[in-house]
Order: structure tokens, then sequence, then C-alpha cells
């Protein structure tokens, strides 16, 4: 599996090893923790992708939600429980904080999008590289710097050397690829294994930001790509 890749919720879990019920998974089984984003319209959290699609800045989670408790939007995010244990916001917290103490490698993160119900694309594996508090309305945030990782531990190289992912291709652009390739591979229809692919490699000048650029493919035409230009 590489960045670009549409997968559903199942193939996630299964390659996760454990079935994915919150958004942040802090050092699963894999090896690597795992959070979900959204960047629709609506989406609960307030995710953001800068630098042209090299860092994700994802937003920690709140409360859970309980039967006539107040609303967790309301509350800050808690970094600990009740009881004195590390949330999933504190693991995550630790983490940057060891990495920027010096005293710990970049925790890496598997990060997958949800483009619409049921279908996801994985983004790739990002470094945890900083973390705060900001405010949001009347309440404190937990907020994570994410930076893409070039050399993509696990994935399969698909054309050479081209770094053809090193950026993010954005959700409005992704959106809109799906919607005028009607959820098919561009060369024969195949709704299975499909990717996204740009036509005009990164590596060539191709750009991740512009519809234009980027197409549906099933694996096997995005194989039999091979980093030319079409």
């Amino acid at each position: 599996m590489g960045p670009g890749d549409v997968v559903s919720y199942l193939e996630m879990c299964e390659r996760e090893g454990t079935s994915l019920q919150r958004g942040m998974n802090f050092r699963l089984r894999s090896g690597f923790s795992v959070v979900l984003m959204s960047l629709r319209r609506g989406a609960p959290y307030a995710d953001r992708i800068e630098e042209d699609g090299r860092v994700l800045v994802y937003e920690g989670h709140d409360e859970p939600r309980t039967d006539g408790g107040p609303d967790p939007k309301t509350l800050d995010q808690p970094v600990r429980t009740p009881g004195g244990r590390l949330t999933q916001n504190g693991l995550f917290f630790e983490a940057a904080d060891r990495y920027k103490g010096g005293t710990g490698a970049p925790e890496l993160v598997r990060v997958y999008e949800k483009l619409r119900a049921g279908i996801w694309v994985y983004n790739g594996v990002f470094r945890l590289v900083g973390a705060w508090r900001e405010r949001s309305g009347n309440r404190s945030v937990c907020k994570f710097r994410l930076e893409f990782v070039e050399d993509q531990p696990g994935s399969v190289e698909r054309r050479g050397n081209d770094l053809d992912h090193s950026r993010m291709i954005p959700a409005a652009v992704k959106l809109e690829v799906w919607k005028r390739d009607k959820g098919c591979c561009v060369m024969c229809g195949s709704q299975d294994n499909l990717h996204f692919d740009h036509i005009i490699p990164f590596s060539r000048g191709g750009s991740s930001l512009v519809a234009e650029n980027i197409q549906l493919l099933c694996a096997r035409h995005n194989l039999g790509k091979h980093d030319r230009i079409e």
C-alpha cells in the first residue's frame, strides 16, 4: 500500500491488525501509530494541510460524550483521564515532547483520510514532530504537527525514484477527481485497487493541487505507467 491508494474501512483494519474505532490510535501492533482524518465540510475536527501538502496539522480529540453530561465541544480536550491515565491526546503529546527534547525518535504515524462514506485514502507515513495547545472559541484544543516522510516505509515502490507523493493531494482535489472519473480507473473502468495518480509526475513539475493533473488508475495500469508522461 502506498500514498494515494483508495482503501475500504475493512482493508485499513486488516492492515493495522485492529478495529479502528477511534480517530487517534497510538502505537498499534503494526508498530505504527494511526490517525484518521477528514477535511470534508462538517468534519468534527479542524485538521489542516500546510506547506503545499508536506505538513498535516491534526487536531486532538474531545472528551467522550456521556448521557446527561456537557457537550464535549464546550470542554478542553483532555490529555489525561479523570483517573490520571494518558488519553490518546496525552500519548501523542508525550511522544512529540520526547522527540523535541532529544530523548526519542519521532513517532511514525500512518494517516488515512475519509473521502466520503465508505471510501478512504491512505495518505502515507508522517513523523510526529510537534504538539501544542491553542484556543478554539472558549476552550483549549490539542494540535499535532505531522511531516510527510519522503522515503515511505512499507510502501510498494511504483515508479523508480519518483517522489510522486511528496505532497498530499488536497481533499477538494480528490473529491473533484473522484466525481469526474466516476470512481473508476480512467484506463479500463475498474473500481478495484484504485489510486490517485499524478499525470505529470511531481518530480517533473506536476502539481498535486489541481484536479487536471490527477487521475484515478487501477493498480495494474498504475504499475504499468513506469514514470512516463503519457
